[in-house]
């Protein structure tokens, strides 16, 4: 006897009663199982996709900001070595960092000796603007309150 020949015999042998009580508590199971699997996710969802929305559109604002500033930068004049090496000089200076700058072939390597974090910012921020060069490598290491090491430029094909 296969199992649903037993189920349907079970079925048979109940009482209509029982049978009314069965029928009952499956459409009761059915209808919690419905909303447990199609329809609660999908109230969550549609409940939370207006901040969902909110969070997106500022990432898309932030994002566009980013892209707005990244094709300005792309779009100021390149400076050949010596006039990035200068501009790097110049805004280097007012930030009293003691730096020492070497050129090497197509490579300026800063040497920084306790500069504090404010500063390394400012000095980052700086050379990307003013001088256009963005550091290729970084050796820093903290000391006491400030930061020693050197900052690796790649200069512009001459």
């Amino acid at each position: 006897m296969s199992a649903l020949q037993a189920l349907t015999a079970s079925w048979q042998r109940a009482s209509r009663r029982e049978q009314r009580s069965l029928g009952l508590a499956a459409v009761v199971v059915g209808a919690a199982l419905l909303w447990w699997l199609a329809l609660a996710p999908a109230l969550n969802v549609w409940r939370s996709a207006p901040a969902q929305q909110q969070q997106i559109d500022a990432q898309l604002q932030q994002m566009l900001g980013l892209q707005a500033q990244a094709r300005a930068l792309q779009a100021l004049p390149t400076l050949d070595a010596a006039a990035a090496r200068h501009a790097l000089d110049a805004a280097l200076k007012p930030l009293g960092i003691r730096v020492q700058v070497a050129t090497q072939m197509d490579r300026l390597t800063a040497t920084l000796k306790g500069a504090d974090a404010q500063a390394l910012a400012q000095c980052l921020s700086a050379s990307r603007q003013n001088a256009h060069l963005v550091p290729t490598e970084a050796h820093l290491k903290r000391v006491g309150t400030g930061w020693d090491g050197t900052l690796v430029f790649t200069l512009p094909a001459q």
